[in-house]
């Protein structure tokens, strides 16, 4: 099922068992440019203080959007998650945003199709309050792994994502470049330490450790 590789981000038990997810988790990756934590924040309604957790301490987002027929339509709608997080995400702060147009498989690899939702996207992340110009849309299949991290030979009709930053016009083809792309954020080193706190764990033989992101510092 679509699930195979979610437990390699849902820990949980329950989360397995529900095939979604409901805690934030971090984990961490190398790029050729960044080292990357990615904190997998749930999609799912019952669980949007959790998913405010984790967004809140981003540099930059990426929005998994669903390209199967139905999926994409609920997630857009009037009251449909994938709308709700755009909107979450800026509030919270979040500039930087990256669309992925996942399970481009179910859809035939469709260039109509990504077109189409990059089109009503690009509407919506606009009225938030995002540039469409300044984000990289990639079409990907995680199950498949295409325009993961190497180009995809499904999609030939796909010629690459362009988005402007303040240092010009960035260029790329996969989701990897896309995160290699992102501008890190300037934190002032000079200024005492803020340290907004996400949780605290009590560690054995170590004690009490808050865990946060740092802010300035």
């Amino acid at each position: 099922g679509s699930f195979k590789y979610a437990w390699v981000l849902d820990k949980l038990k329950a989360e397995r068992e529900r095939g979604i997810t409901i805690d934030i988790a971090l984990w961490k990756f190398e790029t050729p440019k960044y080292m990357v934590t990615v904190i997998d924040a749930p999609g799912h309604r019952d669980f949007i203080k959790n998913m405010i957790t984790g967004t809140s301490q981003a540099d930059c987002a990426i929005l998994i959007i669903a390209g199967g027929t139905g999926e994409f339509e609920a997630g857009i709608s009037k009251d449909g998650q994938t709308r709700e997080h755009a909107l979450l995400a800026f509030t919270l702060g979040v500039r930087q945003l990256i669309v992925a147009v996942n399970k481009m498989d179910t859809t035939k690899w469709s260039e109509d199709r990504f077109n189409e939702i990059v089109k009503e996207t690009s509407t919506f992340i606009k009225k938030v309050g995002y540039n469409p110009k300044a984000v990289a849309f990639v079409p990907i299949s995680g199950w498949h792994g295409d325009n993961m991290l190497e180009e995809s030979t499904n999609m030939p009709w796909y010629k690459g994502w362009t988005k402007e930053t303040k240092a010009g016009v960035v260029k790329g083809k996969t989701l990897l470049d896309a995160i290699d792309a992102i501008e890190p954020p300037v934190r002032p080193s000079d200024k005492p330490l803020r340290l907004p706190l996400q949780d605290v764990y009590k560690i054995g033989g170590i004690g009490t450790v808050p865990v946060g992101r740092v802010e300035t510092g």
